[in-house]
């Protein structure tokens, strides 16, 4: 004689098929929020790069037109403007070297949805053994 209560396999295995739909949903939902503020940080990173960047070449292109005119009272033009060339090529050289490493600091793998989808994984395995 079956208990009042007792649900039927089917049923279970219904509610087991729901649980699973709705943890899917709430890791698709996860997922993009996480990858939406990665997207903002680079986003927001990425444009003060470049604006600094735009208003640091016109300043430096004056400063080196000033360095290159006092060297050109010692030295032929033509060494002072090669000095002031190499000089900018090692700084630039290093800046870019800077952003670079800065950019890959961001972090675009949604590192809590994919330790939440191995949770979610080990769950169901449980419910079906």
């Amino acid at each position: 004689m079956p208990l009042p209560n007792a649900r039927s396999f089917a049923d279970i295995l219904q509610e087991i098929a729901a649980n699973i739909g709705e943890i899917i949903r709430s890791e698709f939902r996860l997922a993009k929020i996480e990858l939406r503020n990665s997207a903002l940080k680079a986003i927001t990173s990425a444009g003060a790069l470049a604006t600094g960047a735009a208003f640091a070449f016109y300043a430096l292109g004056f400063l080196l037109l000033a360095i290159m005119f006092a060297l050109r009272l010692a030295l032929p033009e033509w060494l002072a403007a090669l000095i002031v060339f190499l000089i900018s090529s090692i700084v630039g050289a290093a800046l870019i070297g800077a952003g670079v490493q800065e950019l890959k600091k961001v972090n675009v793998v949604p590192e809590r949805t994919a330790a939440s989808v191995k949770e979610d994984v080990r769950w169901v395995k449980q419910q079906i053994s």
